[in-house]
């Protein structure tokens, strides 16, 4: 049986909601919502109003708590597309909820410029960092990204602007739906917009000058994109080791001896649902780790700094591991093949003999995959052009069962 309603309202207030809607609200016993949410509703609210508490946690709580009474939770247009219904969600089964959605932000947004949604990333940048745009901006790409405040914007074509996307145009739609709308447009480079609304969302066409970042899609990206001192897995074997690591959605990865930490960065771009663990000692490699993963796009990279077998105690138990340094190391082969989830993949490089030695042992013991990547690249000869070879790799790759 529900007890908990939760309704989408938009700038528009009760005008905007269906009679359903707007019963659920005269209905609650009680109304949760933020103020502005509050306001919009007052006139149909007949329970007691209470705002949302911060931090927003104890909001929750304070929901759950209500369970014998009826009680009507109000969000920003759509409650499942970036809103509080896919929190309570995770606490409260969905027989026990009925839900009225709104428009969400992101569909006022396509309505008015015409975009198809389909054809659209819809990014939240509510409270979240704008460095998770990077991935997407290619030339072409229409992005619709919803900021936190009346910054947001200039911070967002600043952002654009550094990363070599400055001629792209930034339409601002604020307080979409109701009276005080407005749309308007700059390009990034030259973006000086003022008096923002501070609920508003960002429609970024996207126009790549000459030497933009532009994160392709495919794995192995240029090591040139990388922060490193040469402490990194060279672009060939990181398409390689990527591969054997078989990134599937939901999963978690350790970077043992991470270095740029470009295998973590990889993965956590394969897919927004993918996590990574980089586990680096050196505390100077483990700051660009951290510049890298912003530069990608992907700051939420949990980054560890220690060493390994230590610094993995109490990690979430990962799908996948990889060990590209400190794999000869007294302890750290075994604590990876420890920590494994059944099915995981573990995936070792070795350019040492030392190492290389361990990994045929277990080769033998476990059984696994071993290969031997060599790769050559065209060099000057005096004045003229050969092959010098890189430092070949052994890589070991084994499924635990």
């Amino acid at each position: 049986m529900s007890w908990l309603s939760i309704v989408g309202i938009g700038e528009d207030g009760l005008p905007g909601l269906g009679d359903a809607a707007r019963a659920a609200i005269a209905q609650a016993e009680i109304v949760f919502g933020g103020a502005r949410h509050l306001e919009l509703a007052a006139p149909a609210i007949t329970g007691e109003a209470r705002q949302w508490l911060s931090p927003f946690s104890a909001s929750i709580d304070a929901v759950l708590t209500e369970r014998s009474r009826k009680v009507c939770v109000l969000a920003s247009g759509d409650p499942f597309h970036y809103g509080v219904g896919a929190t309570l969600a995770r606490h409260i089964d969905a027989s026990q909820m009925v839900v009225y959605p709104h428009p969400s932000a992101f569909s006022l947004a396509a309505a008015r410029l015409g975009w198809p949604l389909q054809d659209v990333v819809a990014l939240s940048l509510h409270g979240r960092p704008l460095d998770l745009i990077r991935p997407h901006l290619h030339t072409g790409a229409r992005i619709l990204a919803l900021t936190s405040d009346e910054h947001g914007p200039t911070a967002l074509a600043k952002l654009l602007t550094e990363a070599g996307f400055g001629i792209s145009i930034v339409t601002v739609l604020e307080a979409l739906g109701g009276p005080n709308e407005t749309v308007r447009s700059h390009v990034a480079m030259n973006f000086a917009l003022g008096d923002i609304d501070p609920l508003n969302i960002c429609a970024v066409s996207v126009v790549a000058l000459p030497g933009a970042r532009v994160l392709p899609l495919t794995p192995g990206l240029d090591d040139a994109l990388f922060e490193h001192n040469g402490q990194i897995t060279k672009r060939e074997v990181r398409a390689l080791t990527l591969s054997a690591l078989a990134p599937r959605r939901g999963e978690t990865l350790w970077d043992i001896g991470a270095g740029s930490g470009s295998i973590a960065i990889e993965w956590m771009l394969a897919d927004p649902g993918l996590r990574a663990f980089a586990i680096e000692a050196d505390p100077e490699r483990a700051a660009r780790i951290s510049r890298n993963a912003s530069n990608f796009g992907v700051p939420d990279l949990n980054l560890i700094i220690g060493a390994a077998p230590g610094a993995l105690d109490g990690l979430e138990p990962p799908h996948a591991i990889f060990i590209g340094g400190g794999g000869s190391d007294p302890g750290v082969l075994d604590a990876a093949i420890a920590a494994l989830r059944p099915g995981g993949r573990l995936v070792v490089n070795a350019v040492t003999l030392e190492l290389e030695a361990l990994l045929l042992a277990r080769h033998a013991e476990l059984g696994g995959s071993l290969m031997r990547i060599a790769v050559s690249r065209a060099d000057a000869v005096g004045s003229m052009t050969g092959w010098r070879p890189a430092m070949p790799i052994t890589q070991w790759a084994w499924v635990r069962s």
